[in-house]
């Protein structure tokens, strides 16, 4: 009798436990949605901005290269003759607005723009995606010919971006940037002043400090000249403490959305490739910096 009492007792406990645990299973999750870091690694992924900014009080200096065409050949020791430079600051007024100008060798354009993050990511059945939003202007500084009859404002171009990305998992993100692009001055050739675009962009991440990247920017038909070409980039970023170092190969000269967008006239086909870098720096500045550079993890 005394053993048959314990073996009712011990399954009377289990049985209890069970439907303990089935009860709790019943509960809602009550976990906080907690936002998501490190979509991608600098406010750029390649040639095009990501939905990432810079952190709030931090200057970023940036310095992008692209050599010429491996096509040119031996002579031009396939590019590496030739150069073109952009160097450019991004400041973090807060950790979701951030300005910033540069200035291109190509054409000698100067621009100036603004990224603002207005939805972040989050976790456990949260916000599923990040979106930021651009505007940027653009100021061709080169001097034409006096036969080229352009006016003063004819010079100037205007951007605005919607930068759409989520991160599926601790390596794979991807982005969607409809793009859209005016300029004051049609080139030749019945372009349109305006110009729509859209952009999709990659990153899958090799190791903690290292990973894959790709962007594709596709401009919709009968808005630029058929000479002109869309822009595809791939690469390899590389985080080392206070730098992001990007190595890549692109099909376009340009490093400012202008120039990629509506003017790139190689093509990977016929080997219209260039090889580049950009290179990226943080300083913290203002009583915020505790001396640490702020990388999404």
């Amino acid at each position: 009798m005394k053993k048959l009492l314990t073996i009712i007792s011990l399954l009377i406990s289990v049985l209890s436990s069970k439907a303990q645990d089935d009860l709790l299973n019943m509960l809602p999750d009550n976990k906080t949605p907690e936002p998501v870091s490190g979509t991608f690694k600098a406010t750029r992924i390649i040639n095009g901005q990501s939905v990432e900014t810079v952190a709030g009080h931090h200057l970023d200096y940036r310095v992008s290269h692209r050599f010429g065409a491996i096509n040119l050949g031996s002579y031009q020791l396939y590019g590496l003759d030739q150069g073109y430079i952009y160097m450019g600051f991004e400041y973090g007024i807060t950790d979701n607005l951030m300005v910033g100008f540069g200035r291109s060798s190509e054409q000698k354009m100067l621009n100036l723009f603004t990224k603002a993050r207005i939805l972040k990511q989050k976790t456990e059945g949260g916000t599923p995606v990040s979106i930021s939003l651009m505007a940027e202007g653009y100021a061709d500084m080169f001097r034409y010919p006096a036969e080229d009859n352009r006016t003063e404002l004819s010079k100037y171009s205007y951007m605005v971006q919607a930068l759409i990305a989520r991160k599926f998992n601790e390596k794979l993100s991807l982005q969607l940037m409809p793009t859209f692009l005016y300029r004051n001055r049609n080139n030749a050739n019945g372009e349109s002043n305006g110009v729509f675009a859209m952009g999709i962009a990659g990153r899958y991440k090799m190791t903690k400090r290292t990973a894959l990247v790709g962007e594709y920017y596709y401009v919709l038909p009968n808005q630029i000249d058929k000479k002109y070409k869309n822009s595809l980039s791939v690469g390899f970023d590389i985080e080392t403490g206070g730098h992001v170092f990007s190595l890549h190969f692109t099909n376009s000269t340009g490093m400012v959305t202008k120039q990629f967008l509506a003017e790139t006239v190689d093509t990977w086909a016929d080997g219209g490739v260039h090889f580049g870098f950009n290179l990226g720096r943080s300083f913290g500045l203002g009583k915020k910096y505790k001396g640490q550079y702020k990388v999404p993890q």
